[in-house]
């Protein structure tokens, strides 16, 4: 279990004013991640608890739960009393597609209360600068040439990155191999060092390796470009078309959170969203769309529980065994 503190001391037992305690915790405030540091729920969460961090005034430390796809951290957050003093950075994994794949002992809906939407990012196909095929179709051929024997790396079994695989290797024809690991940043490790050849992984957490030249970004997957990758075609633009597959990250609490205070969390969260050094960061990894009220969150959470459980059903995914 790994953590990361934002803020200790003294400020963490300053006295609240009474109005602002009956809406906020006033102990310090766990904020759990279903992976492992280094991904891009991590680097979200971290950004966004140290100005929760900041408004409070109160410690906030990110802790790591990795596993599952995220679905141990899912778990743990769900049987925890609702008094705000543990929250979790949601993920489609946790809360739209491994719930549709397997049983799990949490309900994605009822037994979590919606606090903000913080972002949805593009996946990228990556690679190491080693690897031979650096087109998407380059790397069409090279699959054909080799099937069975490309490897693909992903957060997880049933993650957005293993779906997005699944996706390709549909439209494509063709097979390769997926390696799940236990979040994006050791698959990272082994993309960069060439244990695993290519990844549908997170914009959020593939950039930083793109920026510095150790990784190559192939394509994206949203139907539009991030403004933070303009010269990456998309995979719609790069002869598939429709293909879109997305990650999100959003925060939620235990169910049964008072209302109030979930508004208030969601009334700061807006807030460290509209900063400008909040912005720059999420737009580099290239998460948009986040922000707006509890009610949209809860609804967008919905639709992806939906969507997803149709491409699983259509594309007759299964988790291994």
């Amino acid at each position: 279990m790994q953590r990361r503190t934002f803020m200790t001391g003294v400020a963490a037992t300053v006295a609240l004013p009474m109005a602002r305690a009956q809406t906020l915790p006033t102990q310090p405030v766990r904020i759990i991640v279903g992976f492992a540091p280094g991904g891009g729920t991590d680097i979200l969460a971290r950004v966004i608890g140290q100005k929760l961090s900041e408004m409070w005034k109160l410690s906030i430390v990110v802790e790591n739960r990795a596993g599952a796809s995220g679905v141990i951290a899912s778990d743990y957050v769900a049987r925890q009393a609702p008094d705000g003093t543990v929250l979790h950075m949601a993920h489609i994994n946790s809360h739209a597609i491994v719930p549709n794949l397997q049983k799990v002992n949490y309900d994605p809906i009822k037994d979590f209360q919606p606090i903000a939407l913080v972002g949805v990012t593009p996946n990228l196909l990556v690679c190491g600068q080693m690897q031979p095929a650096k087109t998407v179709k380059d790397l069409v051929e090279l699959c054909k040439a080799h099937p069975g024997q490309v490897s693909f790396g992903s957060a997880g079994t049933g993650s957005a990155q293993h779906l997005a695989l699944e996706m390709f290797m549909l439209q494509a024809g063709v097979k390769a191999i997926h390696v799940p690991y236990k979040g994006s940043g050791p698959m990272l490790t082994d993309l960069v060092g060439g244990q695993v050849q290519y990844s549908f992984d997170t914009m959020t957490a593939a950039t930083p390796h793109v920026k510095a030249g150790k990784a190559v970004a192939i394509a994206q997957t949203r139907l539009k470009r991030a403004a933070s990758h303009p010269t990456v075609p998309t995979m719609a633009e790069s002869g598939f078309p429709n293909f879109e597959a997305t990650t999100w990250y959003g925060l939620v609490g235990p169910a049964k959170l008072p209302l109030a205070m979930a508004q208030r969390m969601n009334e700061d969260v807006n807030k460290a969203l509209a900063m400008p050094d909040v912005v720059e960061k999420l737009n580099v990894s290239g998460a948009e769309d986040g922000g707006g009220s509890i009610e949209k969150f809860a609804q967008f959470m919905v639709a992806e529980q939906s969507k997803w459980a149709k491409v699983i059903r259509e594309a007759h995914v299964k988790v291994e065994s």
